[in-house]
């Protein structure tokens, strides 16, 4: 049984058009995996078909600057295959911002959406605690 991904308009309906009523199982991973999502919903879904906008290797600290311009535009955008929403970008250079240069060389040798989700994970912690970040 393959997944299917929610309409980004219509949560009625997935992107292949399939009625939600009817879907059995919904896509939660973004990307979505390739081996257990419906085809038609992963090559119709706009973002899938988009072009990165950013390709940044482990340890290219130039991440940050992209980051720094999705903020800035308040534009989400593709880098390295995967969707960078404003939120996720801004928490990103929060923390980056307030960490010591020898923990952020080892944030670096991560891969792009790693970091992201590291210092997506150190924000949630740090607010669920009574941190005020």
């Amino acid at each position: 049984m393959s997944g299917h991904i929610r309409h980004p308009r219509d949560l009625r309906q997935s992107v292949c058009g399939l009625h939600a009523a009817d879907v059995q199982r919904w896509e939660t991973e973004n990307p979505p995996r390739i081996d257990y999502t419906c085809e038609d919903c992963y090559t119709l879904l706009p973002e899938a078909q988009r072009p990165d906008d950013a390709n940044h290797p482990a340890g290219d600290a130039t991440l940050i600057d992209t980051l720094r311009r999705i903020v800035a535009e308040r534009q989400y955008a593709k880098i390295d295959g995967v969707i960078v929403d404003v939120w996720s970008a801004s928490v990103t250079i929060l923390i980056w911002d307030q960490l010591r240069d020898d923990k952020r060389q080892r944030l670096l040798t991560l891969p792009s959406h790693e970091l992201i989700l590291r210092c997506v994970a150190i924000y949630t912690r740090l607010t669920h605690n009574g941190g005020d970040t």
